[in-house]
């Protein structure tokens, strides 16, 4: 087990082969990923970099001003780097497509390590729901930049629902995320 820490507190907790949920959130909390492009160049930039990593992605949403990822680590100790390699990407691409070259795009990330199964489904469905909980939608199968389809078409309404009723949704934030 390796304690480390980057940049900011609270100590990572990096495991080889562990779920994390991962959260980051705008400069300032702007509303830099409003357009569906922006969000489909960041949902590229992660889906790129996790592969490379061996990292499986279980849940995902992106929203205007944050994301939120539910996933498995290979090698845990290259998070930091892959994070930093899916912001600065993304961050050059968008600043290139907008013409704001050298525009500050991310404040920070938060990582959770995940020690139960219970955690693990109360992350999966706080992801889903963040889109309601923030007012994007009424329903979550009606926002489109998540995994929350993909789970309802592979596996079914009824098992994503048996997940909430399981495992209710906690809101793990104290303020806005």
């Amino acid at each position: 087990m390796k304690l480390k820490s980057r940049r900011h507190q609270p100590f990572h907790l990096y495991l080889d082969n562990m779920y994390y949920f991962l959260t980051s959130h705008t400069y300032q909390n702007k509303f830099v990923l409003e357009s569906d492009l922006d969000k489909r160049l960041l949902y590229e930039k992660v889906r790129k970099w996790f592969k490379d990593s061996g990292y499986k992605i279980f849940a995902w949403v992106i929203l205007d001003n944050h994301y939120h990822l539910l996933f498995q680590t290979l090698k845990s100790s290259d998070l930091p780097k892959v994070i930093s390699k899916i912001h600065s990407g993304f961050s050059y691409e968008i600043n290139k497509l907008e013409n704001s070259e050298g525009r500050k795009i991310w404040q920070n990330y938060w990582d959770k390590c995940i020690r139960s199964r219970k955690d693990f489904w109360r992350h999966f469905n706080y992801i889903h729901h963040n889109p309601v909980k923030h007012k994007y939608v009424k329903r979550m199968d009606d926002y489109r930049f998540s995994s929350f389809s993909y789970w309802k078409e592979t596996k079914g309404m009824d098992w994503v629902m048996s997940t909430f009723q399981k495992y209710p949704i906690i809101d793990f934030t104290t303020q806005a995320d």
